[in-house]
């Protein structure tokens, strides 16, 4: 079950703040965030704010603006003399706009993926249709396990993250079918991501599976238990930490970047 450190739901007509819905399972999109620092900051903020605004026009909930509706509501609630590394979800449906923060935990080196076949509803948007992915992350410990979604003999995504694949130095991603994240398409303008259709008989090829996501950032897998994949390198993950910390530090204010 998660944890709540701050829970609050705002009509969109006037901002004005009602009881708190999560959402969950609603016609609607969200997005969630990585905040960390003093003064806070947000991982690649303008980018998530995008894809929430591309979401929200695909499921006709849009509204001019309400990028400054979402940051003010973030600027209400995010303490300037707090030191964050926290997940800010911002979740939205035709008449609300839900925010809420929780811990952020490190994700362990003896991270592992238990398959489940299951591919999310409209998966090239973050839609709030949750609630079997929910179900099954809510029977693990995830900092240290994530769901891999499958359909038939494919690997798509995780239930929280974005999947990549690595064979003798190449980086590989699922064609489609998958939600491209932010981390996601940030990682695309760095290195070279080919895509081809993830087998799962054919994982024993990979020695790496990596997950790039807010939530996990950059996380090896050590193990997938039902198919006896095991990890036997993890240079790629090394370079993509490296790549990936690089950027934490050049972040700026995310109030400046809308």
């Amino acid at each position: 079950m998660v944890k709540y450190l701050l829970k609050k739901s705002y009509q969109r007509k006037d901002l004005k703040e009602i009881k708190f819905r999560d959402l969950w399972n609603d016609h609607g999109v969200f997005t969630t965030m990585w905040i960390y620092g003093k003064p806070a900051k947000i991982l690649f903020f303008k980018s998530h704010i995008d894809n929430l605004i591309k979401s929200l026009k695909a499921y006709k909930i849009y509204e001019k603006k309400i990028n400054l509706k979402i940051l003010k509501l973030i600027n209400i609630n995010i303490k300037k003399n707090k030191k964050y590394n926290h997940l800010l979800r911002v979740a939205i449906n035709k008449k609300l706009i839900s925010v809420s923060l929780r811990n952020k935990f490190k994700t362990t080196s003896n991270f592992n993926l238990q398959l489940v076949n299951y591919k999310r509803i409209n998966p090239q948007y973050k839609n709030l249709k949750y609630k079997i992915i929910l179900k099954h992350l809510s029977k693990l410990n995830t900092n240290k396990s994530d769901i891999a979604l499958k359909v038939g003999n494919k690997i798509l995504e995780t239930g929280t993250s974005n999947l990549l694949f690595v064979s003798n130095n190449k980086i590989f991603s699922p064609i489609n079918n998958f939600y491209k994240g932010t981390n996601y398409k940030y990682f695309e303008k760095k290195i070279r991501i080919i895509k081809k259709n993830i087998i799962l008989k054919q994982l024993n090829k990979f020695e790496e599976i990596i997950l790039i996501g807010s939530g996990k950032g950059v996380t090896s897998v050590k193990n997938i238990n039902e198919i006896k994949w095991k990890r036997k390198d993890n240079t790629i993950f090394k370079k993509l930490s490296l790549i990936y910390n690089k950027e934490i530090k050049k972040q700026k204010n995310f109030n400046k970047l809308l």
